[in-house]
């Protein structure tokens, strides 16, 4: 990059886990919340920055270009552009690398992005044949005419609506959903359900660790309507083990599949942001960065195996660099499958796989485990679609600052298949 990109703070809600119906807060509450706590710590105004930018994957039809409402909301006034970016699960990081790109060309200097969804509000959806009664329906004059057609009422289309969430987790052009691509992964790779088990039972188990340490110290509460306040995660299971795992069946092939909703990421709303700074803005307004980022890498890959993204990301900003796996400090993947992770791993120790899909001259290795995901992920503290890309670039500095360490890779799969990566360095 000709330009240093700073990081100057930033800061996310709690990711609340999906219940029984729509969650307390819309996307936009979140974004709004996390976003005023965040900018309330900082010396300049709203209205100082550039412009503001948000990942958003399934924004509510009231909440059409969320960046643009948000940024007012903030307080950020009518001169600010606030605008919305889409890259699905990783959308908080195009949020990010587009920012990247404006300072660059110098039409900005100062920017809030990240990243927010509320999935527990995915919308339910009538199918064809029920909008097609509807819209009869609305063309009748008469009140027999009316009755007649009412009388034709699909029944069985009007009590079976389409979920909203599972279309949006359905790849169009290969016509599977997301764990159905982490099925392919697993079977690709000889990935066994305990191998999965075991890897969410460890995602839980670190980030409880991490809580009771105070790791997660980027969360500001957020207050709903009623004064009640939520300050934490709150899909985190202190009681999650191999054996309580093992009960639950598999959610996306029922008869042949090991993936289940307990080694998936969580259905979650939340939002996270990140100021991003030119060199000039950090000296105009005496900022104390808390790191930068160096490079970043989209790449594309078979939709169908959709996971291995950070692989096709992550490599060449490796070989940009001269860098091995373990070159990087600390490594933040996020947590979309734990097969999908494994996978990951089992991709850079194939030589087989390195030489034929990555172009290497053969196996790159493995993360060493105490390197990546250490305060646990997606799997553990849920992934707001996107949010995700957003937050694993503010805690992966954390991680780094906490640690007196240098460098590291925070990288994300993507629907449709898709990778994105981003290099991050501390600041001396």
């Amino acid at each position: 990059m000709s330009k240093t990109i700073y990081v100057v703070d930033g800061a996310r809600t709690p990711f609340l886990k999906a219940q029984k119906g729509p969650g307390v807060f819309a996307a936009s509450d979140l974004a709004t919340q996390a976003g005023r706590a965040l900018l309330l710590r900082q010396p300049f105004a709203p209205s100082d920055l550039d412009e503001v930018i948000l990942g958003c994957a399934a924004p509510s039809p009231d909440e059409t270009n969320i960046g643009r409402m948000v940024a007012l909301r903030l307080g950020c006034g009518k001169k600010v552009p606030g605008w919305t970016v889409m890259r699905n699960c990783a959308s908080g990081m195009q949020a990010i690398d587009s920012a990247i790109a404006n300072i660059q060309c110098g039409r900005s200097e100062l920017v809030l992005a990240g990243g927010v969804d509320a999935l527990s509000r995915a919308p339910l959806l009538y199918s064809d044949a029920m909008v097609r009664w509807f819209a009869g329906m609305m063309s009748l004059r008469t009140v027999n005419q009316k009755i007649r057609h009412f009388l034709k009422l699909p029944l069985a289309e009007l009590l079976k609506p389409v979920i909203g969430l599972m279309k949006g987790l359905t790849d169009p052009v290969v016509g599977l959903l997301m764990g159905q691509t982490a099925e392919n992964l697993a079977w690709k790779f000889g990935i066994n359900r305990q191998q999965m088990d075991e890897y969410a039972v460890k995602s839980h188990l670190k980030a409880m660790s991490a809580r009771a340490a105070g790791y997660f110290g980027e969360i500001v509460p957020v207050v709903d309507a009623q004064g009640n306040v939520y300050a934490e995660d709150d899909g985190v299971r202190a009681d999650a083990s191999v054996a309580g795992m093992a009960k639950l069946k598999p959610f996306f092939d029922k008869k042949y599949g090991n993936i289940t909703a307990a080694n998936s990421s969580q259905i979650t709303d939340g939002a996270a942001w990140l100021i991003l700074a030119s060199e000039e803005a950090v000296q105009k307004w005496g900022l104390k960065p808390i790191g930068k980022i160096i490079d970043s890498e989209w790449a594309g890959l078979d939709p169908a195996q959709m996971g291995l993204g950070p692989v096709h990301a992550a490599t060449p900003i490796l070989q940009r660099h001269g860098l091995g796996l373990n070159d990087i400090d600390f490594w933040e993947l996020n947590e979309a499958f734990a097969a999908q992770v494994l996978g990951c791993q089992a991709a850079w120790k194939s030589d087989e796989y390195c030489r034929e899909q990555l172009d290497l001259s053969g196996a790159m290795g493995s993360i060493d485990d105490e390197k990546l995901n250490v305060n646990g992920g997606a799997i553990a503290l849920g992934h707001p679609v996107g949010a995700s890309g957003a937050r694993i670039v503010l805690h992966l500095l954390n991680v780094l600052r906490r640690n007196k360490a240098k460098r590291g890779i925070a990288t994300i799969c993507i629907g449709g298949g898709l990778g994105g990566a981003m290099l991050v360095e501390t600041t001396t």
